[in-house]
């Protein structure tokens, strides 16, 4: 019987990332699909990507004065405005020119260097906040599309030679992913 229940929770772990993968990214082509309606399905995840990249391309060439000037109108507006920059640095932040994730760092939580955490450098200027000699580290929580945001010394950081994707996926997975695979002999 435990023979059967561990190849159980083997098939488990060895589907289940699969097809929830394919479920979510089947549900993310589905909302995209059916944003513009079109008999041929597809037709809408193209014209809703194609759109995208044109508004991009209009961006950043002939009407970046018109999309500057939206934007002005939207950060001035009460409330709105706290929404549409949070969501507009957010996005900038993966997807901009100005990637703001590309930083991980280890911050040590106490002098004697016992406790620490990965994060990214977000900023390493704070002068426009009044704080000085400190950056602000962001650290996501695993498992968990959240986390927090750290004012600490500079000397309290430590650069992490590693790619930041990889640490991302390391944090936000609880520590889990990228770890070296056990050998089949154990």
């Amino acid at each position: 019987m435990k023979r059967i229940v561990k190849w159980f929770a083997e098939g488990l772990i060895i589907l289940a990332p699969i097809f929830i993968t394919i479920w979510v990214a089947y549900e993310v082509f589905q909302v995209i699909d059916h944003l513009i309606p079109a008999k041929v399905p597809g037709m809408g995840f193209i014209i809703t990507l194609s759109f995208i990249t044109f508004i991009g391309f209009l961006g950043s060439t002939l009407l970046g004065g018109l999309f500057r000037y939206i934007e002005k109108i939207f950060s001035r507006l009460p409330l709105l405005k706290i929404l549409y920059n949070a969501l507009r640095d957010l996005l900038a932040a993966f997807a901009g020119e100005k990637k703001k994730f590309n930083q991980p760092v280890m911050v040590r939580l106490s002098h004697d260097g016992m406790a620490k955490l990965v994060g990214f450098i977000t900023q390493d200027d704070l002068n426009h906040l009044g704080i000085s000699n400190e950056v602000s580290v962001y650290c996501p929580h695993s498992y968990n599309f959240s986390g927090q945001l750290l004012i600490v010394s500079k000397e309290m950081v430590e650069p992490l030679n590693a790619d930041s994707s990889t640490v991302m996926s390391f944090v936000v997975s609880g520590g889990v992913a990228g770890t070296p695979k056990s050998s089949e002999s154990e």
